[in-house]
C-alpha cells in the first residue's frame, strides 16, 4: 500500500508559477512509477510528468520546458514546479505511484489538488 499526499494547488494568474508536492507513505525507492497526472472537466485523466525505471523522467508535449518534475528522497516526496501556466492547465491535478510486484502492477492515487489559472 502507498499513501499519497498532495499539496501546493491553488489559483494563480497566466503567466505565474506553481510547486505542487506529493508525499508518499514509504520509501520511492520501493516505488516503480511516480508522477503526476490532470483531469480538467469532461476530459480524460493525462500524464503531465513522471519518473520511470529509476530517473527516467517523462513529460507530456504540452508541458515541455514550462514543468519541471523532482523528487527528494529522504523525504518521499516527489514535486511538480509548473511556470508560465496557462488556463489550459487548469485542472485537478493527482499524484500517481505504480508498485510492481511480479506479474502485478498496483496502481495509488492521491486525492487531488486543484490548479486554476485565470488569463
Amino acid at each position: 500500500q502507498v499513501q499519497l499526499v498532495e499539496s501546493g494547488g491553488g489559483l494563480v494568474q497566466a503567466g505565474g508559477s506553481l510547486r505542487l508536492s506529493c508525499a508518499a507513505s514509504r520509501s520511492i525507492f520501493s516505488i516503480n512509477d511516480m508522477g503526476w497526472y490532470r483531469q480538467a472537466p469532461g476530459k480524460q485523466r493525462d500524464m503531465v510528468a513522471s519518473f520511470t525505471s529509476g530517473d527516467k523522467t517523462n513529460y507530456a508535449d504540452s508541458v515541455k520546458g514550462r514543468f519541471t518534475i523532482s523528487r527528494d528522497n529522504a523525504k518521499n516526496t516527489v514535486y511538480l514546479q509548473m511556470n508560465s501556466l496557462k488556463p489550459e492547465d487548469t485542472a485537478v491535478y493527482y499524484c500517481h505511484a505504480a508498485v510492481v510486484n511480479g506479474a502485478w502492477t498496483y496502481d495509488y492515487w492521491g486525492q487531488g489538488t486543484q490548479v486554476t489559472v485565470s488569463s
